[in-house]
């Protein structure tokens, strides 16, 4: 049974990993940046931002919760971990909303409505 469950596991990650490495088609949306310029503010067409950039608070709150739950397991035990997890989400929310919030903001347009919109 623990062979069985092992190779769904690994199969399942296998498939997982898969799955978001095979390429993307191209989409109808277009990614812009917010810049100002003589006073105004304007959407400038850019790239589209990286994985970290796009899910950066998901991934600083995720890191912060599995290392404050390493620690809290570690030297706490079971209920340690409960609370070592608890106390790196509140610590990585912290960092990643007060401390170092985003500085860059991307808006998605879809290319229809790009035509309208554009008055350079």
């Amino acid at each position: 049974m623990k062979k069985f469950t092992l190779l769904a596991m690994l199969f399942s990650f296998f498939v997982v990993g898969f799955i978001l490495t095979a390429p993307q088609t191209a989409s109808a949306q277009r990614y812009y940046r917010k810049v100002q310029r003589h006073g105004r503010n304007y959407w400038v067409p850019t790239r589209k931002p990286s994985f970290y950039r796009r899910h950066r608070n998901v991934i600083n709150i995720a890191a912060a919760t599995g290392g404050g739950a390493l620690l809290g397991g570690i030297i706490g035990g079971r209920k340690g971990m409960l609370i070592g997890s608890g106390v790196g989400a509140g610590s990585g929310a912290l960092y990643t909303y007060v401390l170092k919030p985003k500085k860059r903001h991307y808006k998605k347009i879809p290319r229809h409505y790009h035509r309208q919109y554009r008055r350079w």
